[in-house]
């Protein structure tokens, strides 16, 4: 395994990081619990959750599988950094959802009871809350830190002057801030090139790319569907309809390559210099067999350059779209 600082932060990370969203709707606990066994034995010491997850049924029920993990013991929670969530509606109830004082305070000791651990290291902001001022939310967040209760805190979904506002309002209370950011970024979707990674660098935090093969479509669709293997239907036959070009060409250059489609788009984010670790979220243990063979796919420039040529991405803002 590979392992890399978060951020600017000292925190040693994997260069994968397991996403856990399916456990529980998609994967059932004891499955998850052998995929994050495995996990662990391959040296991801990242796992990635949220108090949302678990389906509108049963929301922290992810947290949950996750903490009867840890309970098994064997240095289980002591070898992971487990980062989660809050922002979400967990119920129909006021101030339930998104970044309240109250609202931290409330989520912040549900997830540690669903998790069974007395700390959180990466506490992520889910969403941006445009209603709530920064001042409210570091001061609630100082407050979890004196108390043990976190480490470290990360964004999620947030646009490039968002990182900059909530790190400006931490530097003015001389305070960390944040030390991540979690964002879609894949192939097919790279606006975050435009200002969230620029954001991301300059206040020195680590890129967490979620969807690194944007819901299977880079993980060779084309030649399952052929196959009978896989059938899309919505928004992803929708969009695989519009890209299906760009996505032959992307499977006939990992063909040429000798890898597989997934393993190709997994190791081109690995190759992004502001990406810390893709969230790899496998419904089973062969799909993290999949995300663990990225790890030995080397790139060189003319590769890169020739993927940049399939999936055209971005410069900085503004010279994307000005002189």
């Amino acid at each position: 395994m590979q392992y890399t600082h978060l951020g600017r932060s000292g925190l040693t990370v994997s260069r994968l990081c397991l996403g856990t969203m399916n456990f529980g709707p998609q994967t059932e606990e004891a499955a998850a619990h052998s995929i994050m066994d495995s996990a662990a034995a391959s040296g991801i010491n990242f796992f990635d959750t949220a108090n949302v997850y678990g389906g509108v049924e049963h929301r922290g029920w992810t947290e949950e599988i996750v903490g009867r993990w840890f309970a098994q013991g064997g240095n289980r929670r002591e070898h992971t950094v487990i980062a989660t969530k809050l922002y979400g509606t967990m119920t129909d109830l006021p101030n339930e959802s998104k970044l309240s004082a109250l609202n931290i305070r409330r989520a912040l000791d549900a997830s540690l009871k669903r998790l069974q651990t007395d700390y959180i290291d990466i506490y992520q902001f889910h969403h941006v809350d445009r209603n709530t001022p920064w001042d409210e939310i570091w001061q609630a967040i100082e407050v979890a830190v004196q108390q043990g209760k976190i480490l470290y805190s990360g964004s999620s979904n947030f646009a490039g002057w968002h990182i900059a506002q909530a790190q400006e309002a931490a530097a003015r209370r001389n305070y960390t801030g944040l030390v991540s950011e979690q964002s879609i970024y894949n192939l097919l979707t790279r606006n975050v090139e435009l200002e969230v990674i620029p954001a991301a660098q300059q206040y020195g935090l680590g890129l967490i790319p979620w969807s690194p093969l944007h819901g299977g479509l880079l993980g060779g669709v084309l030649k399952k569907e052929r196959e009978g293997v896989r059938r899309l239907e919505g928004r992803a036959a929708a969009t695989l309809k519009t890209h299906a070009e760009q996505i032959q060409q992307f499977e006939d250059f990992a063909d040429e390559l000798g890898t597989e489609p997934g393993d190709l788009a997994l190791a081109w984010l690995l190759h992004q210099p502001a990406v810390t670790a893709p969230i790899v979220g496998p419904r089973t243990q062969e799909q993290l067999d999949a995300g663990l063979r990225a790890l030995d796919v080397t790139l060189d420039e003319e590769s890169l350059k020739r993927l940049d040529s399939i999936f055209p991405g971005h410069k900085t803002a503004p010279e994307d779209y000005a002189w």
